[in-house]
């Protein structure tokens, strides 16, 4: 009975594991490009081949045969399937000319067709916090070997420069293209939790909350976001509100999750920016008063980004101060002080890979008296006086603020400009896409 006790308190005293504020799901068309374009991009397979003709230590040289070149190297042909809780396995098909002088004077060619497959361990490294990519297992299969050398010669010099050199060396030649690769592919991770400025007010660092994982149609990978005040402490992130994809997106395909939770931590960061004192000539023309009209809104109470699907909020509560204006330079006298709840419609939209708000008014939600110097009045008779000054003075205010943008995760060169953006619960997703 104790060791059960034991147990159950255990369990208890165990921190829960906090829901990540960003999801990153990728599919095979994002892997297959970056592995695509840095085999080709790097050329590694004629650079192994070219090696191969040259002369190495502990090399015997083949009998018959002089001169030994490689060329013509064909394009690569990836691919490359999941492994659900290890990575990728991956085959490189190619081919290959091997050309040489075979001791009757002749010239030789052979054509060798080839696959090298190998297991990409998807990993987290201890130093970085970075995902990345580490080969295992690595073999090369020849698909086909054909020659121009006469019939009866084929058993004999091509089984033995077969023996000798393709079986033998091919492997150490071929295998460190695959290592190759993935070394050009894990510097793409390279600034991936690097810190990324909002403006002048803070940062935002995408930080992996552990090793990413594989199943049999994406890698997902979780984040636990750090938002930094600029000369501050960390906004702490609220629980995700258990903001998950949606099924429905095409197999093989690529996503990114922004929680609502996380986008009301990078709103945060703007708080200040939200208090707005505004000398409202347009409002005063449309509500006649005897003296100008200064407003002042403060908000009190950190915003909030609320998603339905189809539907994303900001909501706002704080102050709404009238003054009345005075001249030969005397400070304005405060008229009266509202508490006030409203919600702003958010749409969202990319450019140059930050992620873009604008708003406009949804409803002003509430209005009650703080204080007031000109004696008690009905706060509903100023909706349409607030609605308006809302709308025409405020808002543009909130908008201009918003354009700083937010800075999205450094993965992969993703072009996030391409991707489709889809507002679902608690989250808004980016389906990307492909140049």
């Amino acid at each position: 009975m104790l060791w059960i006790l034991c147990l159950a308190l255990c369990s208890l005293l165990t921190p829960a594991r906090a829901d990540p504020g960003v999801l990153v799901r990728l599919g095979m068309d994002v892997l297959s490009r970056e592995v695509q374009n840095a085999m080709n991009e790097s050329h590694i397979l004629e650079k192994m081949a070219a090696e191969a003709g040259q002369k190495r230590p502990g090399m015997k040289p083949i009998k018959g045969i002089t001169d030994l070149k490689v060329k013509d190297v064909l394009l690569p042909v990836i691919t490359m399937n999941f492994m659900p809780g290890v990575g990728v396995f991956q085959c490189v098909s190619t081919g290959m000319t091997i050309t040489g002088k075979s001791f009757m004077g002749g010239n030789m060619e052979i054509i060798v067709v080839l696959n090298i497959t190998a297991t990409n361990r998807l990993l987290q490294d201890e130093e970085t916090g970075l995902p990345m990519f580490k080969s295992e297992g690595c073999e090369v299969i020849l698909v086909s070997v054909k020659t121009n050398l006469p019939s009866n010669m084929l058993p004999k010099v091509v089984n033995k420069f077969l023996d000798s050199t393709l079986h033998k060396v091919l492997p150490d030649l071929m295998c460190p293209a695959i290592d190759a690769v993935l070394v050009y592919v894990n510097k793409k991770w390279a600034s991936l939790n690097a810190p990324m400025p909002v403006g002048q007010v803070g940062t935002v660092q995408y930080v992996l909350t552990s090793v990413p994982t594989t199943t049999a149609s994406y890698i997902q990978v979780d984040f636990s976001p750090v938002v930094q005040k600029q000369k501050g402490n960390t906004i702490q992130l609220e629980d995700a509100g258990g903001a998950a994809f949606p099924e429905d997106y095409a197999e093989g395909s690529s996503q990114l999750l922004l929680s609502a939770a996380f986008l009301t931590a990078e709103l945060a960061l703007l708080q200040k920016s939200f208090d707005v004192k505004v000398k409202d000539t347009m409002v005063a023309e449309a509500y006649p008063k005897s003296k100008p009209l200064v407003t002042k809104i403060r908000i009190n109470k950190s915003p909030k980004v609320t998603m339905k699907t189809g539907k994303s909020l900001l909501h706002l509560h704080g102050t709404l101060e009238m003054f009345a204006a005075r001249r030969r330079g005397k400070p304005p006298v405060s008229l009266f002080v509202l508490e006030t709840r409203f919600n702003l419609k958010i749409q969202y939209s990319v450019h140059e890979d930050r992620l873009q708000m604008t708003t406009s008014l949804d409803r002003l939600l509430s209005m009650s008296r703080r204080s007031s110097s000109i004696g008690p009045f009905k706060e509903k008779k100023l909706t349409g006086f607030i609605t308006d000054f809302l709308q025409e003075a405020y808002i543009p205010v909130i908008n201009d603020v918003l354009q700083v943008g937010f800075p999205l995760p450094d993965l992969l060169d993703m072009n996030y400009n391409l991707a489709g953006l889809d507002i679902t619960e608690n989250a808004l997703v980016l389906d990307l896409k492909l140049d």
